[in-house]
């Protein structure tokens, strides 16, 4: 029987102890020495509290696929909340893994699933407990090999100096080879230096210290290259292209606590035909490949068998271009609402054939119907390339309000590029043009009182889209751009049932360095760690004046990274990675985005974005 790591008296005196303890239901032990031969403990990470680190299905995705091999045993970690990291420090308890309770400063590898800018300091965190030096470049031969991945890999430069190496891609393709050649030099005893030299060699491995960078004397790069001639010039992204027959979890592990998405997850498709300008994840992940419908079925019948669980969510982006949601969705009802098995349907576009998906499946009198037009005018959409018209989205709640809902969120985007004061003010136009839609059914026919919350978000340009090139505002301008729609919305005729939210300013400037910076920022993050940040992504712990002592103590300004539009020309700190998606193409959408010139998405017409390089997905669907 496994020992805990944790003695009863200090479970006893922490907040929610079951996150700690292992052991729930589909978890995998190969503790059993006499029928196992591990070769690899692999300590797979989620930097943030249990409960947001559980609900992550492609965490879910590798510790099945990891322990399908006989000579690995992936384990999970999370980040300790912070009642627990305080013992932790005080009693110099290294960081475990939940599975055998064993100090993870043990295992092989240390695989960190990077999902957001913000827990960069966590990063650090579970590094400093697990006891293990924080640079790459201090580490010793047993120590364990620490791996990034996940959509924030996709500009790894911030956290590189904290990095042995780094995976580009989905996560499937080339680990079993990664494996292997660990086990290889294990065998053959060679150095850790060795390991990662080769480790380069395979397609989607980055070893930041085999690279180097120089800059301008304006701060910009001027160069970025290996540091040895047999080591790739650029990192080409790993990409599943048969879905179908892609690794997926038959028994994904039941908390015993609940956690945010307390669900069996039904990944439906990966990528996006739409083509919006900010969105990094409809670039990175072109193109969009489909699961059959088939393949579905056989998923969800054996995750409800194996979990017990009473709701199952299907996840993509944008949703509703899945194929076959109709056929899907038909048989997810007709196999297990007997069952009482809800079913939850997130991204849909808001259309007649989206209502009558959602009307099968959802209790109209109790649910809330989400849009995201992103922008309040037309102009604006058109500018950021979201697809909608004022016309779709006002008959898409006029259909919505007489099929029975009557509680609609709409998401918005402010501060983003060519916006003007009139596009801020059309948020609360849009608004209410919306409620107005409402109103116009006669009043023995509405289901009570409207209720339309405004929720908006400051835009921040990422990797690998057109708005890459975007700079952004001083904190004084977003909180003026959030007070205009403030303003305005409270001027509306039907302002009553407008309820208005906004996100923080000061979170999305230090998002907007870590999102676009290079590796000077790593002397940012270890600054701000080790004079107490952590868990940034949550606001009860958030701390702005502490980030800014770190950019002042390191002299890096903070405002070359944000306020400042890139040239067209400059050399960015992701270039050496490919995606398909070439640069070529989001400069000319950028151009397009200034013009606001919309470009048709995937299934319209093919604009040569580059993805085609692979061969298959939505970019040879009409030539089959």
């Amino acid at each position: 029987m496994r020992k805990l790591a944790l003695s009863d008296e200090i479970l006893l005196s922490v907040e929610k102890p079951a996150r700690y303890i292992g052991g729930e239901i589909n978890s995998v032990m190969k503790d059993d020495k006499s029928k196992y031969d591990i070769a690899i403990r692999f300590a797979m990470c989620f930097p943030d509290v249990y409960e947001i680190g559980m609900s992550h299905l492609g965490i879910q995705i590798l510790y099945d696929m990891f322990n399908r091999r006989e000579d690995v045993w992936c384990e999970r970690v999370y980040s300790p909340w912070i009642d627990l990291d305080k013992i932790m420090r005080e009693k110099k308890i290294p960081l475990f893994a939940l599975e055998s309770q064993e100090p993870i400063r043990d295992f092989d590898f240390i695989g960190l699933t990077l999902q957001y800018e913000m827990c960069y300091t966590n990063v650090l965190q579970i590094l400093d407990l697990a006891q293990i030096p924080l640079f790459s470049a201090d580490r010793k031969e047993g120590d364990p090999i620490v791996i990034g991945g996940g959509p924030c890999a996709y500009n790894p430069e911030p956290l590189a100096p904290f990095f042995d190496l780094f995976y580009i891609g989905e996560g499937e393709t080339v680990y079993d080879a990664l494996f292997d050649l660990y086990i290889l030099c294990k065998n053959k005893k060679d150095s850790r230096k060795e390991f990662l030299h080769q480790a380069a060699k395979i397609p989607g491995i980055y070893v930041p210290s085999l690279y180097e960078v120089a800059y301008h004397e304006d701060g910009t790069i001027l160069s970025f290259h290996p540091t040895e001639p047999d080591i790739p010039c650029t990192v080409e992204k790993q990409v599943v292209m048969d879905m179908s027959s892609a690794p997926y979890p038959e028994k994904p592990i039941v908390p015993y606590i609940q956690v945010t998405q307390d669900r069996v997850v039904l990944e439906i498709q990966r990528g996006c035909i739409r083509g919006c300008r900010f969105c990094q994840a409809g670039m990175i992940y072109r193109p969009l490949r489909e699961r059959s419908l088939e393949c579905l079925k056989e998923h969800a019948a054996r995750m409800l068998k194996a979990t017990g669980q009473e709701e199952i969510s299907l996840s993509s982006l944008s949703s509703s271009d899945y194929s076959e949601l109709k056929g899907l969705v038909t048989y997810l009802i007709d196999e297990f609402g007997s069952q009482n098995v809800n079913i939850s349907l997130p991204s849909l576009r808001i259309d007649a054939f989206s209502l009558d998906v959602m009307s099968r499946v959802q209790d109209v009198r109790k649910s809330s119907l989400t849009f995201a037009p992103e922008a309040g005018s037309q102009r604006m959409r058109d500018v950021i390339n979201k697809g909608l018209t004022e016309e779709i989205i006002l008959d898409g709640a006029r259909e919505a309000f007489h099929g029975g809902w009557n509680k609609v969120k709409l998401y918005f985007m402010l501060g983003l590029p060519m916006e003007t004061e009139e596009d801020r003010q059309d948020i609360a136009h849009l608004a209410d043009k919306i409620a107005r839609e409402y109103y116009g059914i006669p009043k023995e026919e509405r289901n009570g009182k409207c209720q339309i919350t405004v929720s908006t978000s400051f835009f921040v340009p990422k990797p690998f889209t057109p708005f890459q090139w975007a700079s952004m505002h001083p904190m004084e301008d977003y909180l003026g751009f959030a007070k205009t729609v403030n303003h305005e919305v409270k001027e509306m005729l039907n302002h009553k049932s407008i309820r208005y939210n906004w996100h923080q300013a000061d979170v999305t400037l230090l998002e907007g360095v870590f999102a676009r910076g290079d590796r000077r920022i790593a002397d940012v993050i270890l600054d701000a760690y080790q004079n107490g940040a952590l868990y940034d992504a949550w606001t009860e712990f958030w701390n702005y004046d502490r980030w800014l002592a770190a950019f002042k103590h390191t002299g890096i300004n903070m405002d070359f990274y944000t306020l400042r539009e890139r040239n067209e020309d400059e050399i960015f700190p992701w270039d050496f990675i490919e995606v398909g998606v070439t640069k070529r193409f989001l400069l000319d959408e950028w151009h397009r985005a200034k013009e606001a010139v919309v470009t048709p998405n995937c299934r319209q017409k093919c604009s040569g974005c580059g993805a085609f390089c692979y061969k298959g997905g939505v970019c040879v669907e009409s030539k089959n």
